[in-house]
């Protein structure tokens, strides 16, 4: 389908997915699901200003995907999996599905990348560490017989 054709409302939904790095096929298979209208990936390159194909691009389409950009960039907290909890639930029901057909060995890994996630807690591994990070000085009673501490007499 031409540029023409599309409607305004389908023109920004191009601009704005292409600003948030979907690829044209994805645009494509979105803008069918959306709005029930077909076209082609190359038609969509056509609207992103960084591809040879859209070069040619109106300045308003280019100014919507340079501001879409910005504010994508910028605003991590909009997007889902960008939060711990989204993606232990997602890891939840992917384990939950994986036992329930049986995959042991998928399950396992999917618990392992869920204790991951909250911070390593897959271990057992307990690390302490002196002041700064340093070693922890270990003594024994001999040490304070032979060798006692200043102000220790």
């Amino acid at each position: 389908m031409a540029k023409g054709k599309l409607s305004e409302e389908v023109k920004t939904f191009i601009v704005q997915s292409l600003a948030c790095f979907d690829t044209p096929s994805i645009v494509v298979e979105a803008v069918r699901k959306e709005y029930g209208e077909t076209i082609t990936r190359q038609s969509v390159e056509g609207y992103d200003p960084t591809k040879k194909a859209g070069s040619n691009l109106a300045e308003k389409w280019k100014l919507l995907f340079e501001e879409t950009r910005k504010t994508f960039l910028e605003d991590t907290a909009t997007i889902a999996i960008s939060h711990r909890a989204v993606r232990l639930r997602a890891l939840q029901r992917m384990a939950e599905k994986a036992e329930t057909q049986g995959n042991m060995v998928l399950a396992a890994n999917l618990l392992e990348q869920a204790a991951k996630e909250v911070g390593d807690s897959y271990t057992n591994r307990r690390q302490i560490s002196g002041p700064d990070g340093g070693p922890v000085e270990v003594r024994t009673l001999a040490d304070f017989y032979s060798n006692p501490q200043p102000g220790t007499s």
